[in-house]
């Protein structure tokens, strides 16, 4: 039976490039007419492409990926899927990063038994990844408030707060370096009290 081959690949913003999953598809023999693609977050699978490829899948298809996080992005997403595409679908499964997940090469019991073993190797390595990088972000954002580093937006001085120092800057009494550090503040932050000041400043002058 000549069996067709379908592809999919996915990267997980606009701004990527896909080039090398539908390279590897196309040198694998799957034709480009016949890849879908998608770019979009594999958090779910609420994708267009996806869904369409779903559609065209059946039993006389054989389903070529890059690797097995292109199907989900967590243990459970790629093995549900994986199900449904070889067992409710009855297509067939080609993962280009890792030849032993290739359902097609014997379609008994037994090749159908070590594809579903071998799969759970990389889906858990592919959760456990994203998991690892989840607390390893989590642990440098822990070390850079340790150090004093400032996370969200930037405080925003008003002048309500620093009447004192503003009203002896506008008098001249205080240079804007001096007025500045006794604020706390930078350059950019320093003109928006200052100017709300001196609005303050010029009024009650006038009085």
């Amino acid at each position: 039976m000549n069996r067709k081959h379908i592809g999919y690949a996915r990267v997980s913003t606009q701004m990527q490039k896909e080039d090398r999953q539908i390279i590897a598809l196309v040198e694998y023999g799957v034709p480009k007419s016949c890849i879908f693609v998608d770019k979009q977050s594999g958090r779910d699978f609420e994708r267009k492409n996806y869904k369409r490829m779903l559609k065209k899948l059946n039993k006389a298809n054989i389903l070529v990926v890059k690797s097995i996080d292109r199907l989900g992005r967590n243990y459970d997403e790629i093995k549900e899927q994986w199900r449904y595409i070889t067992k409710d679908i009855g297509a067939d499964i080609v993962v280009l990063d890792m030849p032993l997940l290739d359902t097609s090469l014997k379609r008994d019991l037994i090749g159908t038994l070590v594809s579903d073993i071998v799969l759970e190797l990389p889906s858990f390595v592919a959760q456990n990844e994203r998991e690892l990088i989840k607390q390893r972000q989590a642990e440098g954002i822990a070390v850079a408030k340790a150090k004093g580093v400032k996370f969200g937006r930037p405080k925003r001085y008003k002048a309500s707060d620093h009447t004192d120092i503003l009203k002896k800057y506008h008098k001249r009494e205080l240079s804007q370096k001096q007025a500045k550090s006794l604020i706390g503040c930078s350059d950019a932050t320093f003109y928006r009290p200052s100017a709300e000041y001196g609005i303050i400043y010029k009024t009650s002058k006038k009085l």
